[in-house]
């Protein structure tokens, strides 16, 4: 593998799924920003990279949310969940992502 390859098999790897909640649809609806679940040690120019390297659209800005996980206790046994990274992409004006669409 080159080293473009590489690069680009990490940027395709990069985004693990878009968020799907209330808030995250009320984000995209007020400030055209789409909320991704990210790798934990992406950083906001490979988001923009990877957004616009599998979307085909124009990225404004990113701004990355660190998540700690849970605390879960059962009886006398406690565990964590894991921590989650989260990415709020802003999308430049007239740009769009369709999820409905197939990404080829």
């Amino acid at each position: 593998m080159t080293g473009d390859t590489q690069k680009d098999h990490r940027l395709l790897t990069l985004l693990r799924s878009p968020v799907i909640s209330e808030k995250a649809t009320r984000v995209a609806d007020k400030n055209n920003q789409i909320v991704f679940d990210v790798l934990p040690g992406a950083s906001k120019e490979e988001i923009t990279a990877a957004v616009e390297l599998i979307f085909k659209v124009e990225v404004q800005s990113v701004q990355v949310l660190n998540r700690k996980g849970k605390v879960k206790r059962h009886r006398q046994i406690s565990g964590r969940c894991k921590s989650t990274r989260k990415a709020y992409v802003c999308l430049k004006p007239g740009q769009d992502i369709n999820f409905d669409a197939e990404v080829v």
